[in-house]
């Protein structure tokens, strides 16, 4: 994996959050190197600037490391991105003390003079950002947008007249171009949220703009809701929520149940939120906080307070545009440290993922619970025997192939696994 990035007379040693993650994937791609090499030719003066969709930060170190006190705000909807720029930030001896955090709700300053910015792979969320930056942005600021060439065409810089103001693409390089787009200092709104219903289960469900699955229940959670597990749980967490939907209805189930939401999208965690209030799930009789709502990097920083007897995870298998199984090794090797001794982690997956290889090695157990032609639901139980399984035997992510293959279908089940 390259961690030396180098451009312009800019070398920095950049590592994917988090640092010890085990992958080829490297922590910039070449529209980040574009960025930083247009900024450069054009000699750019350390104006006010926003970044935005900074991913590990190459371009907040960048900018940095050219002029120590550059002024900038960085936004950021994923809390891994946060603490990706500040690993590396710290890893470079790079002062973090000019910077001012915004996450993708936060009312921005009117006072930025230049933006750089990342296309995200959500263009929905995209034009979400844009109406933002139309509502601070003078007439005649310049935003500097950078992305692969294949992901610019005509209607893309029609949306970008549309929500913020013209824009022009530069010549190619390394496969990559940046959109050069000028606000027209018209304010626009800003979206409203998807909202949809879901009868059977008598929940309402809102999405804000980069929200997974925003307009309609995705598959994945539809067969998790169908098979739910059995038990007389107290404390779930509903582990990369997104608009909440599993824990909205383990709440449901186990109404004596204190939720826990997680999730690395602020938005996601909003959502959750917001849909907590909606379907005004909290129930007479208990005491305290029946829900909490954490913006996080799984469960990195979860309180000790909580000790979960039930876990509901719907892994991704991407981060951005990069496919990588890290987060599902995170998810599982922090749930099994986070659950009570004979606490359940109820997991739901494309089957060719092959979940219940890492699940067997961590947990000692997996069991196959339901399937269908694309998904399976796998549960796997922390032995309450201590002496059966040590922390110190769990197995990390580079002990096995990023992509394992998954196994035959077990011969009678037809189900991946079966009984492990």
């Amino acid at each position: 994996m390259t961690t030396q990035f180098s451009v312009a007379d800019i070398e920095l040693t950049l590592h994917r959050y988090p640092n010890n993650q085990e992958s080829n994937l490297q922590a910039w791609d070449a529209a980040d190197e574009h960025l930083i090499k247009h900024v450069t030719e054009i000699a750019q003066p350390a104006v006010n600037t926003a970044i935005i969709n900074d991913n590990f930060g190459a371009l907040t170190a960048s900018l940095t490391s050219m002029e120590q006190q550059w002024p900038m705000l960085v936004e950021t909807d994923a809390k891994t991105s946060q603490l990706g720029i500040l690993q590396n930030l710290a890893q470079n001896q790079l002062s973090s003390e000019n910077i001012q955090w915004f996450n993708s709700r936060d009312i921005m300053p009117t006072s930025i003079e230049l933006v750089l910015m990342k296309l995200p792979k959500n263009l929905t969320y995209f034009a979400h950002q844009l109406n933002r930056l139309s509502q601070v942005l003078p007439a005649g600021t310049q935003v500097f947008i950078g992305a692969k060439a294949k992901s610019i065409n005509q209607s893309l810089l029609t949306l970008l007249a549309k929500n913020l103001g013209p824009a022009s693409a530069s010549l190619t390089w390394k496969k990559t171009r940046v959109i050069t787009c000028v606000s027209d200092g018209n304010i626009r709104a800003l979206p409203k949220s998807v909202n949809w219903s879901i009868p059977e289960l008598t929940l309402e469900i809102n999405n804000i703009s980069n929200v997974f699955a925003a307009s309609k229940l995705d598959i994945g959670a539809r067969i998790m809701l169908d098979n739910m597990p059995k038990g007389d749980f107290t404390s779930i967490i509903d582990l990369g929520c997104g608009n909440g939907i599993l824990g909205l209805h383990a709440k449901q189930v186990f109404p004596k149940a204190y939720i826990h939401f997680v999730d690395d999208s602020e938005m996601a965690v909003e959502s959750a939120r917001q849909n907590w209030q909606l379907n005004q799930l909290d129930t007479d009789g208990l005491v305290g906080e029946q829900a909490t709502f954490d913006w996080d990097d799984c469960l990195t920083h979860l309180s000790e307070a909580i000790r979960p007897d039930l876990i509901l995870c719907n892994p991704p298998f991407h981060q951005g545009e990069a496919i990588t199984d890290h987060i599902a090794w995170q998810m599982f090797l922090q749930s099994w440290r986070a659950l009570k001794n004979g606490g359940i982690l109820h997991v739901v997956g494309n089957r060719h993922l092959a979940y219940h290889v890492k699940l067997q090695r961590i947990f000692k157990n997996c069991t196959t619970v339901a399937s269908n032609g694309k998904f399976v639901i796998l549960q796997a139980q922390k032995i309450s025997k201590k002496a059966e399984v040590h922390e110190a035997e769990l197995i990390e992510p580079s002990d096995i192939a990023e992509n394992a293959q998954p196994s035959e279908p077990h011969p009678q089940s037809g189900l991946y696994g079966g009984k492990s």
